[in-house]
């Protein structure tokens, strides 16, 4: 496909996910409709797709057409060449368009940061100083980071191994054993260090999450959401423990197995019906349902999905998980509450109630990560049983 082709196929698909299709289902039946895309044609589509969602308010909006005349200009890119009718290349610019492109956009504070009006409140209140920033760092792509295995290979022989495969990578400033791809991101999963369980794919805030739980020798781990279970993984690559891995939905599981035979590590899976049959945990790690906004720069779509009924029902959810968790804990033992997301309400919100409720329990050690260069947001909340 053309360069042109490309964006046309991503006017496409932008026009359905604007009828309210979700956006991965949107690139899903497209990419099943066109047999004759290739996987660099497919991976550059989604590129334009994905750069637009995350954008979209302070991009004016509108159609697809409409949004990727925004991304073109905005991007430094040769519309005429992009929109020129040739080729399965969009029609050229009417003079409405060119138009429009030299008129000044007034927009809100809201759609310059490209956050729902709805949540622009809670937004500002949750992030403090850091609510543009955030913002603006959500409307650009996330790097991809690498946990190296260390029990496998230091630091030095995995980002050897992946020079050999033509990725380029370099140490987190802050996170032991994190690495920033800088070159060639697409080829990890295809690369040795990879498919030798040397290196896993894991955003740097979690990695950081994991690194800042203290484990014990010898201490039995429970990942107690563990969704695909990167989490439990890395426990058990970092830490001498038990580690033991739930999710309510085990299916998000189904990989977990195979994963940790790459690593060569032990992770014990455990049903929700068997969980009281197990003795307590000294850790408890629940990284909980949340509405991902510390990730919408991976997840531009769930941005825009977002309502406050959802809202309001993941912290229903959030406080269910939290004080289920707080069950399984030993009496000495650690209780992590953990969200990819920066709101309040589903962070420091959950934890004031769980703690007012149940006075017992201690907030002992607080972590809120914000989107930008070194990762992801992230929220982590230990607490203790005095």
């Amino acid at each position: 496909m053309t360069p042109g082709a490309r964006v046309a196929a991503a006017i496409t698909i932008l026009d359905v996910i604007r009828e309210g299709q979700a956006a991965e289902q949107a690139l899903t039946s497209w990419a099943r409709g066109s047999r004759f895309a290739g996987s660099k044609d497919r991976a550059a589509i989604r590129d334009h797709v994905f750069d637009v969602l995350r954008a979209r308010r302070s991009l004016g909006d509108g159609t697809g057409r409409d949004l990727m005349i925004q991304l073109v200009q905005r991007d430094g890119l040769s519309i005429d060449a992009l929109f020129s009718g040739e080729g399965h290349a969009p029609d050229p610019l009417t003079e409405t368009e060119r138009a429009n492109l030299d008129t000044p956009v007034s927009l809100s504070p809201a759609a310059i940061c490209d956050v729902a009006d709805w949540l622009w409140p809670h937004w500002k209140d949750s992030l403090g100083r850091a609510f543009e920033s955030a913002a603006f760092a959500q409307q650009a792509r996330a790097d991809v980071f690498l946990r190296v295995n260390q029990r496998r290979a230091t630091v030095q022989d995995a980002m050897d191994m992946l020079s050999k495969d033509g990725i380029s990578v370099v140490p987190h400033p802050n996170i032991d054993g994190c690495l920033r791809v800088t070159d060639n991101p697409r080829r990890v999963k295809i690369a040795e260090a990879f498919v030798d369980g040397i290196v896993e794919l894991q955003d740097a805030s979690s990695q950081f999450a994991i690194n800042a739980v203290t484990v014990s020798e010898g201490a039995r781990v429970l990942d107690y959401c563990a969704g695909g279970g990167g989490k439990a993984l890395g426990f058990a690559d970092r830490y001498n423990a038990a580690v033991f891995a739930h999710d309510i939905a085990p299916a998000r599981m189904k990989d977990l197995s195979t994963r940790a035979a790459r690593a060569k590590v032990e992770i014990t899976q455990v049903a929700t019906d068997s969980l009281t049959n197990h003795d307590r945990f000294d850790v408890v790690f629940c990284d909980a349902p949340c509405s991902g906004s510390g990730t919408w720069r991976r997840t531009p779509d769930a941005k825009w999905r977002l309502t406050q009924e959802r809202l309001d029902t993941l912290n229903a959810m959030q406080a269910e998980v939290i004080a289920s968790a707080a069950e399984l804990v030993a009496d000495d033992g650690v209780l992590g509450y953990a969200t990819c997301s920066v709101l309040s309400s589903e962070n420091d919100g959950i934890v004031d109630a769980f703690c007012a409720t149940n006075p017992d329990w201690q907030s002992v050690q607080r972590h809120q990560l914000f989107p930008g260069p070194d990762g992801d947001g992230f929220y982590l909340n230990l607490l203790r049983k005095f």
